[in-house]
């Protein structure tokens, strides 16, 4: 099932998202409550259409913020495979023309090889290297869908 929202004038006109899902800008976002490791993580992203979140903007991480429990960590679709700080967005969107989020003294230990997003207090939500192997919750993020 889809939600629809009419996107004023231009053509199409109709920008849709899976039922459940949350709409910003041209993408869909779904919380999974689900804890996996980062590798199942995205592949549940993937079963969806979809992939873990790239974040391109200040605004869109706000607007997911907003949808998120801060008790939890959520893995984003930011890793560094080889662990020698050379991070990489899973859409090949380049790291370095990209905007960066991480808590103060982040990203801090080559084992860590995966993103997450996190709460502390008292800065609020910012990124977190964390082992990829650690079970947590994910956003997927995939195109709208355009009628």
């Amino acid at each position: 099932a889809l939600t629809c929202f009419s996107e004023g004038t231009k053509v199409p006109a109709w920008g849709c998202c899976p039922a459940s899902w949350k709409s910003f800008g041209s993408s869909c976002y779904f919380i999974s409550s689900e804890e996996k490791v980062w590798s199942k993580s995205e592949q549940n992203c993937v079963e969806m259409g979809a992939h873990l979140v790239v974040f391109n903007t200040e605004a869109e991480q706000n607007f997911i913020v907003q949808q998120l429990n801060e008790s939890f960590s959520y893995f984003l679709g930011l890793s560094d495979p080889q662990g020698n700080n050379n991070w990489q967005w899973i859409d090949k969107t380049p790291y370095e023309k990209n905007v960066r989020f991480w808590h103060l003294g982040e990203p801090n230990h080559s084992a860590e090889q995966c993103a997450s997003i996190v709460f502390w207090k008292p800065t609020g939500w910012g990124w977190n290297d964390v082992i990829c192997e650690t079970r947590r919750n994910s956003i997927c993020e995939m195109n709208k869908i355009y009628l």
